[in-house]
């Protein structure tokens, strides 16, 4: 398959161009159009009972849908092109088996379908993150798999090496490798918490790659909601 990203990086929109018999997977609501192929939905974590145990834990507390549509190319090949349903980037990354990738909630957009997707608890540290506790677990079993995955704004990737932490604000983190990790923390003390207008953020150390988004929704949100007319 082939890809064509376009209208990047403010109005991303993915045109993915896919030989006979060819598939992928995408987000429902994330098709723009289409042309030669076949779609068909499926729970998100798979087939059988276990997947779809699956899909109700990406669902509730993942952040994801509870299905994933399946564009297949017909004889003669398609395409089809998808779009996020915010404002920003698109990217993508290959993964190896059993080298996950991890992807906050919101942010995973499509894969081939050799990815499976599931949901990996934060532990007791989500709690405190200011994100979901759950973060959106990619990996493959059967040889290298492509997920693509979306930001609000811009989206940028950023190298770890051993010996190095990079801080970043919960809010603009959209995906990491296995090969790093990180802990959750604060800017400054607890002033600063409270009045200096910066949150929680996250510590990421090891060796791999974080991508980071240029614009937080959370603070969006923030900003509008003091708009919204009070509620009879």
């Amino acid at each position: 398959m082939q890809e064509q990203l376009e209208f990047n990086p403010s109005f991303s929109m993915l045109t993915i161009s896919l030989n006979p018999g060819e598939a992928i997977k995408a987000e429902p609501g994330a098709m723009v159009a289409q042309a030669g192929v076949q779609m068909q939905t499926g729970s998100s974590g798979g087939g059988g009972v276990g997947g779809f145990f699956k899909s109700i834990a990406k669902a509730a507390v993942g952040g994801e849908s509870f299905f994933l549509n399946t564009f297949t190319a017909d004889p003669s090949g398609g395409w089809v092109s998808l779009a996020p349903g915010l404002p920003g980037d698109i990217a993508w990354f290959d993964i190896q088996p059993n080298q996950p990738l991890f992807i906050q909630g919101g942010s995973f957009l499509a894969c081939t379908t050799n990815v499976e997707t599931d949901t990996k608890f934060q532990g007791m540290k989500g709690l405190f993150s200011g994100e979901s506790m759950f973060f959106i677990h990619a990996t493959t079993q059967a040889g290298v798999g492509r997920v693509y995955y979306n930001s609000y704004g811009a989206v940028k990737a950023m190298q770890i090496q051993q010996g190095q932490t990079i801080t970043v604000d919960t809010g603009h983190v959209v995906a990491f490798t296995h090969g790093v990790q990180y802990e959750v923390g604060k800017v400054g003390g607890l002033k600063s918490l409270a009045f200096g207008g910066e949150g929680l953020v996250m510590h990421f150390s090891g060796e791999g790659t974080v991508w980071i988004q240029t614009r937080n929704l959370g603070s969006l949100a923030s900003n509008l909601i003091p708009l919204w007319p009070p509620s009879n």
